[in-house]
């Protein structure tokens, strides 16, 4: 079934949710798996079509910061990289990240937050802790642009501003990896600029990350990525859970409905899921990986998504690509 969807072209039915047997939601989208070469193995809608990656734009920033003179080793970039669930460890990191070039948490510019985590998140509220800024999921990715920043000479205030020299770096290598320029340029949540992209040029971005020569700054977040899947996510977070249990592989999902995916081999997928619901992203560019000849089965319970009644399970999240 395809339906077309303003802003994204011919969409197609990705997943049904299915409780006792009646099919109670359906998730309707675009998805794409790409080859080494970025050539297209698998295509379901109008894979072209611009989408905002919310923060599966993260390892493509990351980049940009690298690029733009941020010195980030492995756990800086994971975490620049990654949306982490604000437990004391990430936090420790974001501290450290920020005390390299002299500054200290009143510099982020994103908005306070609780953990996700919630261990993490009941404990500071029983301390009477409000939220901070320093637990928001994005202040890795803030940190390492502030890093960048000041690197390059310029005004911390000011280094959210799209015009600023940090972010036109990062969006020229936003640009370069994807093999786009589409000219959209909006806010994500966080506050930091967010460039609008093709679907399949997000896949390709993937595949350029994965596949990157050592030393470069495409590379060092792949790796980071790679060695501190905890950094990118947090405990049990599905962006961790892909890349611990698939080394190699590089996993990062965002708000709305996106996720973006890669082999050591290139191989790259991306999905976007119209309604925002993220609960089919992790399964969908699973399988996507398995259509390229990836070996997914030491992740094979994450495919598995139950629909619970009564704290048991009473059906499933079923794939229709």
């Amino acid at each position: 079934m395809s339906n077309g969807v303003p802003g994204l072209g011919q969409v197609v039915e990705l997943a049904e949710v299915v409780r006792n047997g009646f099919v109670e939601s359906r998730h309707f989208g675009l998805a794409v798996a790409l080859d080494p070469d970025g050539m297209p193995v698998y295509a379901a809608g109008q894979v072209d079509a611009v989408v905002l990656p919310r923060s599966t734009a993260k390892p493509l920033q990351a980049v940009g910061s690298i690029a733009a003179g941020a010195e980030l080793e492995d756990e800086e970039a994971a975490i620049a990289a990654g949306s982490h669930t604000g437990e004391d460890r990430h936090v420790t990191l974001v501290d450290r990240m920020l005390a390299s070039v002299e500054l200290g948490r009143d510099a982020l510019g994103c908005p306070p937050d609780r953990p996700e985590d919630e261990p993490t998140r009941f404990r500071l509220i029983a301390e009477g802790i409000e939220p901070e800024k320093v637990r928001m999921n994005c202040s890795g990715k803030h940190a390492a642009m502030l890093m960048a920043t000041v690197a390059m000479g310029n005004n911390s205030s000011a280094y959210l501003d799209a015009d600023s020299p940090v972010q036109r770096v990062i969006a020229g290598e936003i640009e370069r990896l994807t093999g786009a320029a589409t000219g959209i340029v909006t806010v994500d949540g966080c506050g930091a600029p967010l460039l609008g992209m093709p679907l399949d040029g997000l896949a390709r971005a993937f595949g350029r990350l994965a596949t990157a020569p050592a030393g470069t700054p495409d590379n060092r977040v792949a790796t980071g990525m790679r060695r501190h899947p905890y950094l990118v996510g947090g405990q049990g977070h599905l962006n961790s859970e892909v890349m611990r249990l698939l080394p190699g592989v590089i996993a990062k999902g965002g708000a709305e409905g996106v996720i973006g995916m890669a082999a050591p081999d290139g191989h790259a997928v991306a999905v976007k899921v119209i309604d925002g619901n993220p609960r089919a992203t992790t399964a969908l560019g699973l399988t996507l990986l398995a259509k390229c000849g990836v070996d997914i089965s030491a992740a094979d319970s994450l495919l598995r998504v139950p629909v619970l009644g009564g704290g048991r399970p009473v059906g499933q999240l079923e794939l229709t690509i």
